[in-house]
């Protein structure tokens, strides 16, 4: 997956915005199939279990069956054609989101091989907050950062100042229970 471009300064934030806002106690389901960062937070002593893969645009049973506390959603929103209803589905009343932030200088990322591997979102801050927002999820606190890359020229500079990725915890309101 991560053969030449190991996202080291994604996964040290991310970890850290985790532990922030997660204790070890605490049950989490991560959307997506076991990745590099699942296997990061099992071996800081989280409790984790992913979904199987199956196309949560379609079939959302392991969101909506899930008794997890929290749900994690690392990199994956941008894939989904529906994260609205994604979000909808959710039982947990925490969420960890981090989504890569629309870029001017660079087009939406597309595989032409596998057809999930392709965002369908690429978010701006303000639309994950509204996303969030109208779906009864409240922001307790965000980050964001850089992903700067050991290449020359112009857009590679600009990877230096502007921000790449954008993370949320949010708690579900009051009034948005399923």
């Amino acid at each position: 997956m991560y053969e030449k471009t190991y996202p080291n300064k994604r996964f040290k934030l991310t970890l850290q915005f985790l532990q922030k806002h997660v204790n070890l106690s605490d049950s989490i389901l991560d959307l997506g199939v076991k990745n590099p960062f699942s296997e990061i937070m099992i071996s800081e002593g989280y409790s984790v279990e992913n979904t199987t893969g199956k196309d949560l645009d379609e079939e959302r049973s392991e969101i909506e069956d899930s008794s997890a506390k929290v749900v994690t959603a690392f990199e994956i929103f941008e894939h989904f054609l529906s994260p609205y209803e994604v979000l909808k589905s959710i039982k947990a009343d925490r969420i960890l989101i981090s989504v890569p932030l629309k870029l001017w200088f660079v087009s939406a990322y597309r595989s032409k091989t596998d057809m999930r591997d392709r965002h369908y979102h690429e978010f701006e801050d303000w639309q994950l907050d509204w996303l969030l927002e109208k779906t009864g999820w409240i922001i307790k606190d965000r980050q964001k950062w850089t992903n700067p890359v050991k290449k020359f020229g112009i857009r590679p500079i600009l990877r230096h100042f502007t921000p790449r990725y954008y993370i949320v915890y949010a708690e579900r309101g009051i009034n948005s229970k399923a």
